[in-house]
């Protein structure tokens, strides 16, 4: 049996007196929760895995991903057992102060926002997950390897310094991103439990838009590919946005406009071949619900710092037909942090 965490949508702020473009001025109180949840999280008994499925920052700024880094180091054990993926305020929102702002097709502004993001990750868990190599068709090298290889780790890094590429053959940043995902946390052993983290964020130019979400065929095909590489494996798939709406009376039109995947009917008729062996994990929405479409096991995370606070350790268990059982969870209780 395996206990894993399931975080979304911290929305962590990188100024002291900032505020949050997600839940008004609440400025730094929200790191604070954060810090607090992971300390009632360790209190609770370490789990096996910390999934945090998206908008770990409020806006992508670097600060707020050095506010990140700051809290995870602050709690060690966790740390190493932490795996996230992008959300759209990670990677889409434009600028903090002035949502209306446009930003041009041609900005470097797109790849800054996903190369930070990106630079996390590998921080994070780069010598954790791996990527799928395209060439062979297969589950490739560790992230970290993956971006010390062929220059692309040097490339990103002078993008970063820049803003732009250092020469026309570097690659681009959005051939790097596009081919790091889906991310394989690899099943320990042929029947035991893998992670697949995918990004689900349509590319947009303007904040407004910032929470369009869409699969990319080459990457659900690429995340087929590692599940049928363990063909006894269980596997959790974990992105941002929700595949369905939650079939909940009173839901305002705000919150049903261009939140969902905009082909999430495709990507649940696609998960669902393999519906017995897997769960998908996501966020976006600060709604805390489980439930199923066509079969397939779906489960929401709430915000640990917005709303009840409160966040969910799941329990999940091989089944005697080969399939993955979901345990009873262990909800734990928001933090004191203010």
């Amino acid at each position: 049996d395996m206990a894993h965490a399931h975080l979304s949508d911290i929305h962590l702020v990188g100024e002291p007196h900032g505020f949050r473009l997600e839940c008004g001025r609440d400025g730094p109180r929200g790191n604070a929760r954060f810090d607090a949840a992971l300390a009632a999280l360790e209190h609770a008994g370490l789990p096996n895995l910390v999934l945090i499925t998206g908008d770990i920052t409020d806006a992508g700024r670097n600060a707020e991903w050095i506010a990140f880094q700051a809290a995870m180091a602050r709690h060690p054990a966790l740390r190493d057992r932490t795996l996230i993926l992008p959300g759209n305020h990670d990677v889409n929102i434009v600028d903090r102060a002035s949502p209306a702002r446009l930003e041009l097709p041609s900005s470097p502004g797109p790849w800054l926002r996903r190369l930070r993001c990106l630079s996390a990750m590998a921080a994070l868990q780069g010598g954790r997950v791996h990527v799928m190599d395209a060439r062979r068709r297969a589950v490739g090298p560790t992230l970290s390897a993956w971006l010390a290889a062929e220059g692309r780790g040097a490339a990103m890094a002078a993008f970063l310094d820049a803003g732009r590429r250092p020469s026309r053959r570097a690659p681009h940043p959005r051939e790097v991103w596009t081919a790091a995902f889906p991310m394989v946390l690899p099943p320990a052993k042929p029947e035991g439990l893998g992670v697949l983290l995918l990004d689900s964020n349509a590319q947009t130019h303007f904040s407004f838009t910032n929470a369009l979400g869409i699969l990319a065929a080459q990457e659900l095909h690429a995340a087929e590919r590692a599940i049928a590489a363990w063909p006894r494996a269980r596997w959790l798939v974990c992105l941002h946005h929700h595949l369905v709406e939650y079939p909940r009376a009173g839901v305002k039109l705000a919150d049903r406009i261009a939140t969902a995947l905009t082909n999430g009917f495709w990507v649940v008729s696609r998960l669902r071949r393999h519906a017995a062996r897997i769960v998908v994990l996501h966020g976006h929405r600060h709604t805390d619900w489980m439930g199923e479409a066509g079969g397939l096991r779906i489960l929401s995370a709430p915000s640990p710092v917005m709303g009840a606070g409160h966040f969910w350790v799941q329990g999940f268990a091989p089944g005697a037909d080969g399939g993955l059982v979901l345990c009873a969870p262990q909800r734990v209780p928001p933090g004191q942090g203010e």
